[in-house]
């Protein structure tokens, strides 16, 4: 079930402590989400590294910045990866999936769809350009855009 955005809590107070933190142990601060759930408030704090982040680099984030998050409120405490297909959103994640497979989904349907895959050409606040399977290039105004995340193909290991 997914919760309400809480209120009272503001997401920037959480950055402002747990980003440097996060910097100072060569990790990212990618986002921070915090939801009301049935059970309580739960915070999450969501970090990555170029190579990925395991459950230990998780734990060790959690053990760190609790002590660091005494002023907030909250019932639950969460550290987690952002997963291989979140949203491209940064400056980063743009320079670093430049021409990489993506999914562009758009909010209401352009030429009988809403999904469309291609390389990821460009990226920014105007516009998103992808190449798609034919050759063809493919601007999207971004106020069109709804996400753009990579596309994972799954191999088989046979």
């Amino acid at each position: 079930m997914k919760g309400k955005q809480a209120s009272g809590v503001s997401k920037q107070a959480v950055e402002a402590i747990a980003a440097p933190l996060a910097a100072q142990m060569a990790l990212e601060l990618v986002d921070v989400t915090l939801t009301r759930e049935p059970q309580g408030l739960t915070l999450c704090l969501y970090i990555d590294q170029p190579e990925g982040v395991t459950l230990d680099d998780c734990e060790r984030f959690h053990r760190a910045v609790q002590p660091l998050l005494e002023t907030v409120a909250y019932d639950y405490l969460e550290v987690s990866s952002p997963g291989a297909d979140r949203p491209i959103e940064t400056e980063r994640d743009i320079a670093k999936h430049r021409n990489d497979q993506v999914e562009v989904k758009l909010y209401a349907p352009l030429e009988g769809a809403k999904r469309f895959e291609g390389k990821l050409i460009a990226m920014d606040k105007q516009n998103v350009t992808i190449t798609l399977a034919d050759g063809s290039e493919k601007t999207f105004p971004r106020k069109m855009v709804a996400q753009v995340k990579p596309f994972i193909v799954f191999e088989d290991e046979d």
